[in-house]
């Protein structure tokens, strides 16, 4: 399982720790927050205590309002020894009660001078990238037409060449060699180049060349959403390949299936200009637009008026 030490989270969203320095070795395992007001009110029923605890300006002036003893039964409770951390925002004079009980049971206890609402959203987003399942594939993945295509196939067979005339045709390199893919909430794969190999293309014959310095700034990315992927393999003659592109196949990745097309490597082809135009019509297809279901259509009509008019093609 991901997870992230509150120390990161505070480096992160410049937080001034108050109390709890003993706990910032604890780990977030989750990107759901939570605002323990019915907590406040003494229903533990449902308490999230493996999430990080927002305190804002309700909480807070609730929180005011108990006696000295429900204020320090309540919030060693909230201070579970599973619970990570602990945010007030809103820049508040933090009770003495807080800062005594956090240091107690080692809980971290954290202040931001931003508003709950933004700071929650902020560090939900945060928490949700690198929290992420993640995996890594063997392969080169390019942004063509905006489409995030991950290209697969065997060592030698390529890849890292028609990267390269790819990225010379305009397009985008975001990783070569070895793609870091993260899962999101939403069931997307986001591809990223290790830290190591960013922006660095391996040419048989050539070298490692950085593809940042010869083309420009424009010529990487950082990241994409894998959206296609292109298989390619060396040419075989006993195999049936698919030549009108009807039959629609997936391949999956963290249970995530991503459309795939398998190109077959003969010697005088242009790849990259192959693996563009499947880019596109990848594209096409996504906007409704689908070059062999209309191509079927109309097979089908024709036939049809065959059958009903057999003089007419005499």
């Amino acid at each position: 399982m991901s997870a992230i030490q509150i120390s990161q989270i505070i480096k992160y969203a410049q937080l001034k720790l108050i109390a709890g320095a003993e706990g910032l070795h604890r780990e977030v395992t989750t990107s759901d927050v939570s605002r323990p007001g019915l907590q406040f009110a003494g229903h533990f029923e449902h308490y999230h205590e493996e999430r990080i605890q927002f305190i804002g300006r309700q909480e807070m002036t609730f929180f005011n309002q108990l006696t000295q003893q429900e204020r320090e039964e309540r919030f060693k409770k909230i201070c579970a020894s599973s619970t990570p951390g602990i945010i007030v925002t809103h820049d508040p004079v933090i009770p003495r009660e807080m800062i005594d009980i956090a240091n107690e049971q080692h809980v971290s206890l954290m202040q931001s001078t931003q508003s709950t609402t933004r700071l929650m959203s902020t560090l939900t987003n945060y928490l949700e990238a690198e929290l992420a399942p993640t995996t890594s594939e063997h392969g080169v993945l390019l942004d063509i037409y905006g489409v995030g295509v991950l290209i697969r196939g065997k060592s030698g067979i390529g890849k890292s060449e028609v990267a390269l005339e790819l990225v010379k045709r305009g397009h985008r390199l975001v990783a070569d060699d070895r793609v870091d893919i993260r899962r999101t909430d939403n069931e997307r794969l986001i591809g990223s180049s290790p830290t190591l190999i960013q922006h660095l293309l391996e040419i048989r014959g050539v070298g490692i060349v950085n593809v940042k310095t010869l083309f420009g700034a424009g010529s990487v990315l950082e990241e994409k959403r894998i959206a296609f992927m292109v298989h390619i393999e060396e040419w075989d003659g006993q195999k049936e390949y698919d030549r009108l592109g009807i039959d629609e196949y997936t391949t999956e990745i963290m249970d995530v299936p991503i459309p795939t097309g398998t190109i077959p490597v003969r010697p005088g082809q242009n790849l990259a200009v192959i693996i563009e135009v499947a880019a596109m019509n990848f594209r096409q297809k996504s906007l409704g637009i689908n070059a062999a279901a209309e191509f079927a259509d109309r097979l089908s009509t024709m036939i049809e008026q065959e059958k009903n008019n057999p003089m007419e093609g005499r």
